[in-house]
């Protein structure tokens, strides 16, 4: 063979081993990435005022994500590892958790606060670093509103989701309210919005009370005296988070025509409700409510694991479970919030309470809520939320409250 054809021959040769060498390197870079672990923070209050919340939450995030990965624990053959924090509701605690969850541990993003406070502390650390923080289940109208940028998610409802249900229920002509609320972010916030859902009823007072109060004496006489000498219908619409505000209700009352009137809560908090049978309100979650396979699974677990049924917190963390898991299978895995952001915007996701969107403008969960109406049966501890009707996303006017 001549000279030339063999040196010919010898770089062809040496070409295509090259390539293949580098469609090798190419292949396992790509199996390396598919492989390596998604590593998600959960924030929350696992001791603290509202230690009962975070729990449930914690529960329900880790049942939702065994559910969703069909018990693999894995996405696009990643897999998924969570790390627990505890702010124990401290907004600068939570604050500093999660710029070491994003800066030291390397998470991809994170899940979290149980509290407003905390999570409006949260907010800019997830702007700085990049990444994404999925709230679930904060409530403040602010988290997606003036505060939001948009690394935000939430998967819980808001507040004027929860005020504009609950205006359903209460809101008639010749009804006067009056607004119990604590005085933080979670309390204000969701007055405002219960007072911007009245279309009909008259708020005469607002009352706001330190978020750890026991003694109602103060507060609860004060609200009486704006109430009592009113015509008409006359209730206490209470908006709180922990303890029991219900004490109010050992101030007679009932001598002044005065109701209580108030959103869902934990069925620990509920057992209060059987003092009130027919007591009106709006629920985020109650487990007998919806009718969905997804709900019906959720049921059967927690049942299965617990032998009770699971809590308004628990179809939180579930929910947000479902939300991450649905982001990654459309994003094939990748994690960089660039890519989740345009995945998750306007994305459409199954909950336990059906089917929840991501509204593009402010990446707030948009979902339905449950009118009900209390009843007493003798087979639960708590006051049974008898379902009226659901009140779907598209009834609701959820104001869109972020300037950018």
């Amino acid at each position: 063979m001549p000279p030339t054809v063999f040196l010919s021959l010898s770089r062809r040769t040496l070409v295509l081993a090259m390539g293949s060498l580098a469609c090798a390197v190419g292949s396992q870079s790509a199996l390396a990435q598919s492989g390596k672990e998604i590593k998600i923070a959960h924030i929350y209050s696992k001791t603290g005022p509202l230690e009962a919340y975070g729990k449930q939450t914690q529960v329900g995030l880790m049942m939702g994500l065994d559910y969703a990965t069909g018990g693999t624990m894995m996405v696009a053959n990643r897999k998924i590892s969570v790390i627990e924090k505890d702010d124990q509701g401290k907004p600068d605690l939570g604050k500093s958790l999660l710029a070491s969850a994003y800066g030291d541990d390397k998470v991809d993003l994170a899940v979290g606060p149980t509290a407003s406070p905390v999570a409006l502390a949260m907010l800019p650390v997830a702007e700085e670093y990049k990444k994404i923080l999925l709230v679930e289940p904060a409530v403040a109208d602010s988290i997606t509103g003036e505060k939001w940028n948009r690394y935000i998610f939430r998967t819980g409802r808001n507040s004027s989701q929860d005020a504009i249900a609950n205006a359903v229920a209460v809101d008639k002509a010749g009804v006067s309210i009056v607004t119990m609320a604590q005085d933080n972010a979670f309390g204000r916030d969701g007055v405002k919005a219960f007072r911007e859902a009245l279309k009909k009823s008259k708020l005469v007072h607002e009352e706001y009370l330190p978020p750890t109060t026991t003694d109602f004496t103060a507060g609860g006489q004060r609200m009486i005296d704006k109430l009592k000498d009113l015509p008409g219908r006359k209730i206490i619409f209470i908006i709180w988070a922990g303890g029991n505000p219900f004490k109010i209700a050992d101030m007679d009352l009932k001598r002044h025509g005065i109701e209580i009137a108030t959103g869902g809560n934990i069925l620990p908090a509920m057992t209060a409700y059987k003092q009130f049978p027919g007591m009106e309100g709006a629920a985020y979650y109650y487990f007998g409510m919806p009718k969905n396979p997804v709900n019906d699974a959720m049921v059967a677990r927690h049942y299965s694991q617990f032998k009770s049924p699971p809590d308004f917190f628990t179809a939180g963390g579930f929910t947000a479970a479902m939300a991450l898991v649905a982001a990654l299978k459309k994003t094939g895995g990748e994690t960089k919030a660039d890519t989740l952001i345009t995945a998750m915007e306007g994305m459409g996701f199954d909950t336990p309470k059906g089917r929840m969107t991501f509204r593009k403008e402010d990446h707030q969960a948009m979902q339905s809520m449950y009118h009900f109406k209390i009843k007493v049966d003798p087979a639960f501890a708590w006051g049974v939320p008898d379902l009226v009707r659901e009140i779907k996303p598209q009834e609701m006017d959820v104001p869109i409250r972020n300037k950018r």
